[in-house]
Formats: C-alpha cells, sequence, structure tokens
C-alpha cells in the first residue's frame, strides 16, 4: 500500500484534509543535481538508461516531497519506437529528419512491440518503484496522438505548427491513419506502462489549442477518446490540454478521472465548464514561479481556495521553466502542504 495516497484519494473524488501536490516537468531541468547529470549524458541516453531516468524521477521526491513522481521520459519515445527518427538538438530541441509528409512516408511508419522497443520505460518504472518504496505513487505520461503528429509533420518544434495543420487538410486520409497509427502504440504504451506499475497514466495534448474546436473534435479528441475508454478501467487517467478550454466538458464527461487546466482558464470557468463534478488539475502560470516566495505562497493559498480543496490537485498550468529558482519551486510545494482551511 501506498503511505501517502493523497493524490489517489482526489482522482477517486475522495475527501481530503489538504489537496495533493506535484508540478509537470518536476524531474527535470530546473534542478542542479539534474544539472549535474546533463553534464555526463545526452538527453536520449537520460531518457533509455532506466538507472537514470529512475534517478531523475526521484530527485524531486527526495528535495521537496510532492505526493507524486512523475517518471522521466518524453513524449518523443512513440515516434522512436515507430521507425520515426528523432534527435534532441541542444539549444534547438526536437529534430526529426525526415518527417511524414505523404502516403510514402507514412506507409514506413509501424505500430512496434513495445517490449522490443521501449522495454527501457519499464525497466525504468521497476527501479523507480523500489526507489519511492512505496512513499508515493508513480505517474506515466504520453503525449496526445495530435501532439506527436505535429512533431512527426513538422519535423521540429513550432509557434503555429502551419506544416502539421496544412498535412491534416489537404491530406485527411493520411492524417488519420498517421493518427490511429500512433494512437494503437500509445494504447499498447500505457498499458505496458501500468502493468509494470505507474498508479496512473496523464495525456499530455501540449498543441491541441492549435486546432480550431471544429478541428479538435475530428484530429485530436477522438483519438484521446479512444485512449482514455481503454486505459481509465486499468488505471486513472488524467487528460490535460494546453489551450483546450473549449474542450473542457468533453474531457469531463470522457471516463478521465481527472482533467488538467491551464493558466488561461480561471478556477470558476473550469469547474464551470467541467459541471462541477470531475477533479481538476492545474493551473498556476509556470512563469509566475518567478515571483517572490512570498507571493507564490499567497497565491498557491488563493488558488486552492478558488478550485476548492476536493477533487483538486494543485499543478502548474504547463511544465516548470528550466530558470525557476529552486526555493521558489519549494515555496510552491510548501504553501500547498500547510494549507488549512
Amino acid at each position: 500500500m501506498i503511505k501517502n495516497d493523497l493524490f489517489l484519494k482526489a482522482l477517486k473524488g475522495e475527501t481530503v484534509e489538504r489537496p495533493p501536490v506535484w508540478m509537470m516537468r518536476q524531474a527535470g531541468r530546473y534542478l542542479p543535481e539534474f544539472m549535474e547529470l546533463r553534464k555526463k549524458y545526452d538527453f536520449f541516453t537520460r531518457c533509455q538508461t532506466p538507472e537514470l531516468a529512475s534517478e531523475i524521477t526521484v530527485q524531486p521526491i527526495r528535495r521537496y516531497g510532492m505526493d507524486a513522481a512523475i517518471l522521466f521520459s518524453d513524449i518523443l519515445v512513440i515516434p522512436q519506437a515507430m521507425d520515426i527518427e528523432v534527435q534532441m538538438k541542444p539549444n534547438f530541441g526536437p529534430y526529426l529528419p525526415n518527417p511524414i509528409r505523404s502516403q510514402a512516408d507514412l506507409d514506413k511508419v509501424i505500430v512496434p512491440d513495445i517490449q522490443d522497443t521501449l522495454g527501457y520505460v519499464m525497466d525504468a518504472i521497476t527501479m523507480t518503484k523500489e526507489k519511492l518504496n512505496n512513499e508515493v505513487p508513480l505517474i506515466g505520461f504520453a503525449g496526445s496522438p495530435w501532439t506527436l503528429l505535429c512533431y512527426c509533420v513538422e519535423g521540429q518544434g513550432s509557434k503555429s505548427f502551419d506544416k502539421a495543420r496544412g498535412f491534416c487538410f489537404t491530406q485527411p486520409k493520411a492524417a488519420h491513419e498517421l493518427l490511429q497509427k500512433i494512437t494503437d502504440t500509445t494504447i499498447a504504451y500505457l498499458k505496458a506502462k501500468v502493468k509494470a506499475g505507474v498508479n496512473a497514466v496523464q495525456v499530455f495534448d501540449s498543441w491541441g489549442g492549435m486546432l480550431s474546436p471544429q478541428d479538435y473534435q475530428e484530429f485530436s479528441w477522438k483519438y484521446i477518446q479512444q485512449i482514455v475508454d481503454t486505459l481509465k478501467d486499468e488505471a486513472p487517467v488524467i487528460v490535460f490540454g494546453k489551450g483546450c478550454w473549449f474542450a473542457l466538458k468533453d474531457m469531463a464527461n470522457s471516463g478521465a478521472s481527472a482533467v488538467g487546466v491551464d493558466w488561461t482558464c480561471s478556477a470558476q470557468n473550469a469547474r464551470y465548464l467541467t459541471g462541477g463534478n470531475v477533479t481538476l488539475q492545474g493551473n498556476f502560470d509556470p512563469a509566475r514561479l518567478l515571483s517572490p516566495p512570498e507571493k507564490i505562497k499567497e497565491m498557491v493559498t488563493q488558488m486552492i481556495r478558488d478550485f476548492g480543496k476536493d477533487k483538486y490537485i494543485v499543478n502548474l498550468g504547463h511544465g516548470i521553466l528550466p530558470n525557476i529558482p529552486v526555493e521558489n519551486a519549494k515555496a510552491f510545494i510548501d504553501a500547498v502542504k500547510e494549507y488549512q482551511e
């Protein structure tokens, strides 16, 4: 049994003394102990070496004592497993030298055997569970099919993903085939993660907000719904879409245990749009962690009051930024642990 089960209780909608807290991207780039490992090992070596991935996962838990750990990995391990080359270039980000732009490109994309291609992730889960020693739950994650398509077609990060959207609108048949291949791979991957021991999974739709509400239904949401439908009876599923306030109602009705909210949507609007019955997670502006620690504590306390302490998981509205001082991250976590009604 997990000693601190606040996070799991909140996912079930149970009454808690205080809401649980963790931070998206908490395992990684803002921590001095992570920087030391980064000097020695490149990005995908850190992802693909279970000893390193598990160590990075538990670093923030040792330092701050969050109520949940999230496995250190990357959403782009899925395209890699599908025979799409992905590089991580320093000071540039992800780079895919052979983007998917045609049916011929798409025909080379496989739906892989997860144990063959991503077994290292399952090994990292086993090692992480040993290190956590049942102190807190472990979260596994994947990118949404649409968000992965964005990188696979664009070939790199983008502010607008025009090539990815253009591909969907000019070659919809090929786009849906690629989305289904990614979905099938993601389902198998998340199922394997649950089997390996993660206590919950989160689907990140980082670029969902690039689509109109109508196009979101066609090219993103229906694939996320497939993932939720298949996984929800095996583990709690959290769905998070950045810029997707218009889909909050669908997310709340999807069977997901919790819905993530970004910092552009207020607690009041999020509760209203989701019908007030589902657990919400979020929505502190990551850049606000640059505020002085006293101000952070004040804002976090107000955020909890706005959402209410039950059916709520304290988190950022997107991943933590690399330049956040460690004492500011600590102030964020401490404010939640010290919360009293």
